[in-house]
């Protein structure tokens, strides 16, 4: 008997991709083949996001498309706990689950494309990394799931649940699996990295005979020994975060903190019930940049949040002008089936929503450009992404994959994706670098 195929459609954040991953790891280790394309597969499984209205529809149109080229569709992720919403629209899938539901989906997946393998070690042979839906050299890792805030506009913690870490040994040895393998940048993510361990109240692991805290600054100074690049998603500006800059200051891990702020209107922040809204995040920005003058910041900011005024908003673009973050991400406010959010009296029209939306990216874009511009002669590191045609493409220390700038390396068609080269800055826009090959 062949082994049955299994397509999948992976939507969402990074935190969704390692579930994918997870699932298909032990769908590959049942015996089971994954499919590239509907026409080939017994069923398909479709990781879906549900977050803000936008992700809702992406992945409705995606079962949607799913069972019109296939027909046979299992449902999985934060879109899941909606199984009326999705069976009302779609009512042909033939099960729908929650996200983190593993055994759920593997068991579904059994259930319509049953499957008893012989197992034959020179067959089924699964790489001790999992399946990875990275390129080789970039892995995401999730070091917890859940949140323990309670943001008014995010529906997060009754998708995902409060804080569930895992222990650091656990974590080290997927990361060192990973290394082994090949990966060459380790991407550090969960809903909340800086409380890392608060919920098992920081218990020792051991990795390569020694004690490891579950908490954010031994875990990061053990990634750091790996040799590879780290990067931290997902930060919160607790105090705990000081620690660990002056690991990116020693080159331990990568000097970038992607810290979602969302906003900078004390009034804002207090109606968002954002943590640490209190923090002089100014303040702390400026004391990092002392110790770690190469630290990048990315950040994403909401505009119409209900309630925001004119005041509001020019506070946030002078914070944006103080601050000079690197990189930055906007979106418009929408509410969100279930969010405490839409409570908030004082809803923000639509085309005002647009204008401040359009007026943040002006100013933002304008600081981005002045920072690349300042790179051009400087020579940098480059991740090599891709080869095209023309060359090269890759990223800095500044960037992280998807989400950020890239750097374009001309006449560079015999590197190779993983390759970590040395090129120097020639030109530069709002958002990217080109540079040539340093010999």
């Amino acid at each position: 008997m062949n082994a049955p195929k299994v397509g999948f459609v992976s939507l969402g954040c990074p935190k969704a991709l390692v579930d994918s991953e997870r699932i298909l790891t032990q769908l590959r280790t049942e015996g089971y083949e994954i499919s590239s394309s509907y026409d080939n597969a017994d069923v398909v499984v479709v990781n879906t996001c549900g977050f803000i209205d936008s992700a809702k529809a992406e992945s409705l149109d995606a079962i949607g498309e799913a069972i019109k080229e296939n027909g046979r569709v299992i449902v999985t992720g934060c879109l899941g706990v909606n199984a009326d919403e999705i069976r009302e629209l779609h009512p042909q899938v033939l099960t729908v689950t929650g996200p983190q539901a593993y055994e759920a989906v593997v068991g579904a997946v059994h259930e319509h494309a049953p499957y008893q393998a012989t197992h034959d070690p020179f067959i089924n042979l699964v790489p001790p990394q999992g399946i990875k839906l990275t390129p080789r050299h970039y892995a995401y890792v999730k070091i917890s799931e859940g949140c323990n805030h309670r943001c008014t506009f995010c529906i997060i913690p009754s998708l995902r649940g409060d804080l569930v870490s895992r222990k650091a040994d656990e974590v080290m040895n997927e990361a060192e699996r990973l290394v082994t393998a090949g990966v060459k940048e380790l991407l550090i993510v969960s809903q909340d990295t800086s409380a890392y361990g608060v919920d098992l109240k920081y218990p020792l692991g051991f990795w390569k005979g020694r004690p490891v805290k579950t908490r954010l600054l031994e875990l990061a100074e053990a990634l750091g020994e790996l040799g590879v690049w780290v990067r931290l998603h997902y930060v919160y500006p607790y105090p705990s975060v000081d620690k660990v800059i002056p690991l990116m200051a020693q080159g331990k891990i990568l000097p970038y903190l992607d810290i979602p702020f969302q906003h900078a209107s004390p009034r804002v922040l207090k109606a968002m019930k954002r943590p640490a809204h209190a923090e002089n995040t100014l303040e702390r920005i400026r004391a990092w940049k002392e110790i770690c003058p190469e630290l990048v910041i990315r950040s994403t900011f909401i505009v119409g949040f209900p309630g925001e005024t004119e005041e509001d908003f020019q506070i946030l673009l002078d914070f944006l002008e103080e601050a000079q973050l690197d990189r930055v991400g906007c979106f418009q406010y929408s509410p969100v089936d279930g969010a405490t959010a839409n409570e908030i009296a004082d809803p923000v029209p639509d085309e005002i929503k647009q204008e401040r939306w359009d007026r943040f990216m002006a100013v933002q874009a304008k600081i981005s450009a002045a920072k690349l511009q300042a790179k051009i002669g400087s020579v940098i590191d480059v991740i090599i992404d891709e080869v095209v045609e023309e060359g090269a493409v890759g990223r800095s220390k500044a960037d992280a994959p998807e989400i950020d700038g890239q750097v374009f390396i001309d006449n560079a068609t015999h590197l190779q994706p993983g390759m970590i080269v040395k090129a120097k800055v020639v030109d530069a826009d709002e958002y990217d670098l080109w540079a040539d090959l340093v010999d």
